[in-house]
């Protein structure tokens, strides 16, 4: 599958993820077999570029190419401005935010909500483009279904967007309405897959190889987009991309495994954050990491009162080390409803 000029090594494609998605979760992600992972999302705002949240996702050192970065705004020259600004700094593909469904990013008529303003929408997606093209970057775009359930308008955007010059396009399977809630549905991306010639991504509520493979037999998609299911199983993309060559599951990972990439991990959080802001940020992961393990919910409430990063990685290590004494192999994953709501209660998504 191609971006543009890239070839992409596979399929299965990391979803950007605000407080998710920053370098080196993506770097895993890459590692364990995403062939694709987009940043979180860089605002437009001029005014905010030199913060230090700014500056940190606009950091791609060592980053696996090609380089994806997601911009956010309702402004079509700002929104090209801040394209330009991306790929002075390294990015190779830009991608538009039009799926967010969070309150602070729709109340500024930014993310979903600008599936309610379809001139709009397109506006963005032209300028965004025309700023692009001459520098050889391709535009991606990624959406919802639509607002709401009374108006689902994805076909009607996807064949604007691809006339405009879109190049990709991911849909989630849910309107701005539903939020994490209730059901995915593919119908839509089907439908949206079938109007368009790009390539159309599918994404929502993917949570196992075999509702991989069934969603892309279901909607003809040419990829799929994994957001919260890697939320501490990053290594679900290579056990998809196993079971889609073969047909067969990997053995879950040694929990010896689980413990090098976890703590490679945090060495790569705490270098882009510090010592201070890392040990905060971190403790999410590590939750996500450690929620289904035996002895995990005590282990994240005394973890989450450490405040010195090299206490916080050693923890870590000692809980793996003892874990790794009692089993051999992580557990296997809790899927279904239950894993979802415990999941929707953790970070803000994008």
């Amino acid at each position: 599958m191609n971006i543009g000029p890239y070839v992409l090594a596979n399929n299965l494609f990391a979803a950007p993820m605000a407080g998710v998605t920053d370098r080196p979760f993506r770097r895993l992600c890459k590692t364990l077999g995403a062939g694709y992972a987009v940043s979180e999302m860089v605002t437009s705002r001029r005014d905010l570029w030199d913060t230090l949240k700014t500056s940190r996702r606009a950091n791609h050192d060592g980053e696996v190419a090609p380089i994806a970065v997601q911009i956010a705004g309702t402004d079509a020259q700002m929104m090209a401005e801040a394209a330009a600004y991306n790929i002075d700094r390294g990015a190779q593909i830009i991608d538009i935010n039009m799926g967010c469904p969070a309150k602070k990013v729709c109340n500024k008529w930014a993310g979903s909500a600008l599936m309610q303003d379809e001139p709009l929408a397109l506006a963005i997606a032209e300028a965004v483009v025309a700023a692009c093209a001459p520098r050889g970057v391709p535009v991606t775009l990624k959406m919802r279904t639509g607002w709401a359930e009374s108006h689902k308008n994805a076909v009607t955007l996807a064949r604007a967007f691809e006339s405009a010059g879109v190049q990709m396009l991911a849909v989630h399977g849910r309107t701005r309405a539903q939020g994490y809630k209730g059901q995915a549905e593919y119908d839509t991306i089907a439908a949206v897959k079938a109007a368009v010639c790009i390539p159309v991504v599918a994404n929502g509520d993917i949570r196992t190889p075999e509702k991989a493979r069934d969603v892309l037999a279901y909607t003809g998609a040419d990829a799929v987009m994994i957001g919260r299911a890697a939320q501490g199983r990053p290594w679900i993309f290579r056990e998809i991309g196993h079971f889609l060559a073969t047909g067969t599951h990997l053995a879950p990972p040694l929990v010896a495994e689980v413990r090098r990439l976890l703590l490679d991990h945090l060495l790569d959080h705490y270098e882009l954050y510090g010592a201070f802001s890392g040990v905060r940020s971190a403790r999410k992961h590590i939750g996500w990491y450690v929620k289904t393990l035996p002895g995990g919910d005590a282990f994240r409430s005394r973890m989450n009162l450490l405040e010195d990063s090299e206490a916080q990685w050693q923890a870590v290590a000692d809980f793996f080390d003892e874990l790794g004494a009692r089993m051999d192999r992580m557990t296997v994953a809790v899927s279904g409803e239950a894993n979802e709501q415990q999941q929707d209660r953790q970070g803000e998504l994008a």
